[in-house]
C-alpha cells in the first residue's frame, strides 16, 4: 500500500480529454419509451418495474459481507447524510437503461474473479478506507418484460483513498505490479453481483466515482456496456473528513462540475454498521447493446493520452 500523500495536484489522463470524455455513448430510455417497451402502466414503472424481477436487497442485507482481516473488520465508518437518504428514496426504476460514458485511461483487463477486491493479490495487503458493499442488479429489457440477467460479467475498478489506481504507470505513480481495487463477478439467477470494496478517494479534475463494465456473458466475444458510478457530494464530504482520506485535503471537483457526471449514474448509498452499502439497478437491451443504438452503445475507449504524451497501454489501461 502506498503511504498517505497529498496527490491532489498529480495529473491524470482523464483531465486532458474531458471535452471528449463527457460525451454520452448510447442513450437513455425516457419514461414514455420504457412504458411503451414494457407494455405496463406508469404506476407500475414508478413502483420499480417489478415484472418478473426479484426485489433489490436492502442496504443491510447487501452489507452482510465477510471481512478478510481484523483491519478490514474495523474499517472507518462515518455518519450517513440526509442527502444520501433522499437519494435512496428516489431511486430510478430498475428497467430504465442508464447512460454509457467513457471507460477512462485506467482500465486493465486483470480478469480477477473475486467479490472482495480490496487486496493486492501479490502481497495480500488490504486497502485502507471506509467499507463499501456494492450490489448490481442487472436486468434484461425485452419487448414485453424486464427479467434478471443471469450469467452477465460485471467488472469494477476504482482508485484508492489517495486517488491512486493499481496496474498502471502514471506520471505521478507506478503500480503496474499491483491489482488492488479491481475485479469482476458473474450475476446469479437474480441478476445480482456483489462486491466488497472501499469508498473511493479522489483526484484532481474528477468527482468521486467507480468505473464499471457489464458484459452480457462471460465469453470473450461478449457485448459490453461501459459506464461510471457516482456518490452524493455531501456524503463524500463526511467520508473525506475521516482517516485515511483527510490527509489529502480538499477535493477540487464536485458532481456539478464533473464533465462526465450524470444524475442517472448516482448511487443509492446508505449507512450500515460496517460502513456503507450501495445498490445500482441497470436494465440492458441485448439486441442493441454494443451497437451504438439507444439501449447501450459501444464502451468508450481510453480517455486521452497521459500528460507525458505516451499512449495508454495496449490493454486499454
Amino acid at each position: 500500500m502506498q503511504n498517505n500523500r497529498n496527490l491532489g495536484n498529480i495529473p491524470h489522463p482523464e483531465a486532458d480529454d474531458l471535452d471528449n470524455d463527457d460525451r454520452q455513448i448510447g442513450q437513455i430510455l425516457s419514461r414514455r419509451e420504457v412504458i411503451r417497451l414494457l407494455g405496463i402502466s406508469g404506476a407500475a414503472l414508478l413502483a420499480g418495474c417489478s415484472i418478473a424481477q426479484s426485489p433489490s436487497p436492502t442496504a443491510t442485507e447487501a452489507a452482510q459481507v465477510p471481512t478478510s482481516t481484523a483491519e478490514a473488520a474495523t474499517a472507518t465508518t462515518v455518519p450517513a447524510t440526509a442527502a444520501a437518504t433522499e437519494v435512496a428514496a428516489t431511486a430510478v426504476p430498475a428497467c430504465v437503461v442508464r447512460p454509457e460514458v467513457t471507460e477512462g485511461p485506467y482500465y486493465v483487463n486483470e480478469d480477477l474473479n473475486r467479490s472482495d477486491i480490496r487486496s493486492d493479490t501479490a502481497t495480500g495487503e488490504i486497502q485502507d478506507g471506509a467499507l463499501l458493499a456494492l450490489t448490481f442488479n442487472v436486468t434484461q429489457v425485452s419487448e414485453n418484460s424486464c427479467t434478471p440477467l443471469e450469467g452477465a460479467k460485471v467488472e469494477i475498478w476504482h482508485c484508492d483513498s489517495d486517488g491512486i489506481y493499481s496496474g498502471v504507470n502514471d506520471p505521478g505513480f507506478n503500480t503496474e505490479d499491483q491489482d488492488f481495487l479491481r475485479g469482476y463477478q458473474v450475476t446469479d439467477a437474480n441478476g445480482q453481483a456483489t462486491f466488497t470494496t472501499i469508498y473511493p478517494g479522489w483526484y484532481s479534475s474528477r468527482a468521486v466515482h467507480i468505473h464499471f463494465k457489464v458484459h452480457d456473458t462471460d465469453a470473450e466475444d461478449s457485448k459490453v456496456f461501459t459506464s461510471q458510478l457516482f456518490f452524493d457530494d455531501s456524503l463524500s464530504d463526511q467520508v473525506f473528513s475521516q482517516s485515511p482520506y483527510a490527509d489529502k485535503g480538499q477535493r477540487d471537483t464536485l458532481n456539478s462540475t464533473d464533465n462526465i457526471y450524470q444524475d442517472l449514474l448516482l448511487l443509492n448509498t446508505t449507512q450500515t454498521a460496517e460502513g456503507y452499502a450501495a445498490t445500482f439497478d441497470i436494465g440492458l437491451d441485448l439486441s442493441t447493446m454494443g451497437t451504438g443504438s439507444s439501449e447501450g452503445g459501444p464502451g468508450g475507449g481510453p480517455g486521452g493520452r497521459p500528460p507525458g504524451g505516451n499512449p495508454p497501454p495496449q490493454n486499454g489501461g
